[in-house]
């Protein structure tokens, strides 16, 4: 009997290509949602049309579909589009001019504080909200939904960027927010159409081999990081940028020095009400 012929290769995809810096990369299975999230970029400048009530209400729609734990649905969103709002948020945010530049600036809310309502609408008490593992599912539960809502935009022909410096000033952020005890701004999200000026492009990402372990952790994978380095130096000289992966990693993490005031963040959640213990 004759031997059976090998599995056909897969064909190069380009926007797996794109993807990982790599004209040989190959994925066996795709569609057209798949090549939407491969394709993801962060949009740091933004066209001149507005982001409808219709596409919001549909970013939002699909935010509530991400899977949320215990189906707590422990997070909410604030719609900021007036100009005068969006400059002191973007102020607040390390001075980021895409935050007032872009027609809609989502801010995402750890909310624990609509439970702690609704314990005391019953005239009960939810001491679990006090436990690190709350905060954790509370954060995690916001960064889920608000993914979901980052594909959404993307296949509508909007473009994003997340904002993590809203926590630079989390404290000034909730006073201008209004936000009730109990809940936090986690980060931010500038929503537009992206302009097609901008000098970006889709950057790449680590090689699989450098973060799929298969049934136990190898520190092998670390091999593949040079060759990352060398991928990801390519792209940032193709926009006048220097350095590779490694040094901008070992740079964020330098020390408290390198972030950007959040490196109080403990204390000030404490203060808005989640204890973490």
């Amino acid at each position: 009997m004759p031997a059976a012929a090998p599995p056909a290769e897969p064909p190069r995809d380009a926007s797996a290509a794109a993807r990982y810096g790599d004209p040989e990369a190959r994925l066996g299975a795709v569609n057209d949602i798949v090549r939407v999230q491969l394709a993801h970029r962060s949009v740091r400048r933004f066209g001149p049309r507005d982001v409808t009530e219709e596409e919001l209400t549909t970013l939002v729609a699909a935010a509530q579909s991400a899977p949320t734990s215990s189906n707590l649905q422990p997070w909410s969103v604030i719609a900021v589009r007036d100009p005068e709002r969006k400059a002191r948020l973007a102020r607040l945010s390390g001075r980021q001019d895409f935050i007032a530049q872009a027609p809609l600036f989502l801010v995402w809310v750890a909310d624990l504080g609509r439970a702690r309502r609704l314990a005391a609408r019953r005239g009960t008490e939810v001491h679990a909200a006090d436990y690190l593992e709350t905060t954790l599912i509370g954060f995690i539960d916001t960064a889920l939904a608000a993914q979901n809502a980052v594909t959404a935009a993307e296949s509508l022909g909007l473009g994003s960027v997340f904002v993590g410096a809203i926590r630079n000033s989390t404290e000034e952020v909730a006073a201008e927010l209004k936000l009730p005890p109990h809940t936090v701004a986690a980060f931010g999200l500038a929503v537009g159409e992206p302009d097609p000026a901008e000098a970006a492009d889709v950057k790449p990402r680590l090689p699989q081999a450098a973060v799929l372990h298969r049934e136990r952790y190898s520190e092998a994978a670390d091999d593949h990081l040079d060759v990352y380095d060398e991928r990801l130096s390519a792209y940032n000289a193709r926009f006048g940028l220097a350095g590779n992966w490694t040094d901008r990693v070992l740079a964020r993490l330098r020390g408290p020095e390198s972030m950007g005031g959040r490196h109080r963040l403990r204390p000030i959640l404490e203060s808005l009400g989640f204890p973490s213990r």
